[in-house]
């Protein structure tokens, strides 16, 4: 983890064996599958420029083929260091490490994104969203997943006095550091206030219980899940969300260069293998085809 000063900490996967540890063989096959329907039930097929925000290995980046060129930011370089070695270095794929916080791209060079199993790891989410707004063109898609705090677990642990904090209030939980739950009506407002537009909202992941996952296959409850999606009962563990970019902002799509000085928002000149900010008189490096924001060099 990572601290600078006056901003919020930052949830960093570097050198992190989340990829092995968490997916890879972990009896998530359910799991990933239900996310990728709600994923292409929401997103729209085909698009200029998509942002994947906390990309991290790359897991569902092959669920954008329609989109001319993706750009995967994470913070971890190693996580952005693994999905260039399975996606490879063509130039439809951009890998930015970046703090979400401080997105170094112009304003409206995006016509979608997508921030799935992420959010959680945000202490400020209006801040990290309204930079997603901002980084879109008007009218532009964004698939958001959240950890819903009014799950059904939580809730009957609180029923029965095993949880101290309650499911059905507004405010984010962090049950541990840097790992938040929250409430859909505390983001259906955040994103509002923000300048987004809410549409489809999905449940999914009703049934992420190991116990259940034992003992009944991944395609039955792969159906299941798929049936409810649609239901409008939000008390799955996981909710994604189509929402619109709002207001009449400008569109930057056929601009020359997506970046910008994150510190400023004022321009990036190349300078070799870095990037130059007049305005700030700081510079970011490029190494081996990834664009390294996480820290100006000396």
């Amino acid at each position: 983890m990572t601290k600078q000063a006056q901003r919020p900490n930052i949830c960093d996967y570097e050198g992190s064996d989340y990829r092995q540890r968490f997916w890879e063989g972990k009896g998530r096959d359910y799991e990933d599958r239900v996310e990728r329907i709600a994923l292409r039930r929401l997103l729209p097929g085909h698009g200029r420029r998509l942002l994947e925000v906390g990309a991290g290995f790359g897991r569902l980046t092959n669920e954008y083929e329609g989109y001319d060129q993706v750009i995967l930011l994470d913070y971890s370089l190693s996580q952005l260091q693994y999905a260039q070695e399975q996606l490879g270095r063509d130039p439809r794929y951009v890998y930015v490490a970046a703090d979400a916080y401080h997105l170094p791209f112009r304003a409206g060079v995006f016509d979608g994104a997508t921030m799935i199993r992420v959010l959680h790891h945000f202490a400020d989410v209006p801040a990290v969203l309204g930079q997603i707004r901002r980084v879109l063109s008007p009218g532009a898609s964004f698939v958001l997943e959240h950890a819903n705090k009014r799950n059904l677990k939580a809730m009957l642990r609180y029923a029965l006095g095993k949880q101290p904090w309650s499911p059905y209030t507004l405010e984010p939980v962090e049950f541990v550091e840097l790992n938040f739950d929250f409430h859909p009506q505390y983001i259906r407002e955040v994103l509002d206030g923000v300048g987004f537009t809410i549409g489809e909202r999905l449940a999914v992941s009703y049934f992420r219980l190991d116990a259940l996952k034992e003992r009944v296959s991944a395609d039955v409850l792969v159906k299941l899940d798929t049936a409810l999606q649609g239901s409008g009962l939000l008390y799955s563990p996981s909710i994604f969300m189509l929402c619109k970019a709002a207001g009449d902002g400008a569109s930057a799509l056929d601009a020359s260069t997506i970046f910008a000085c994150p510190e400023t928002g004022g321009e990036l000149i190349r300078e070799g293998d870095t990037l130059y900010s007049p305005g700030a008189g700081q510079r970011w490096a490029i190494r081996d085809g990834i664009y390294d924001f996480k820290a100006a060099l000396d």
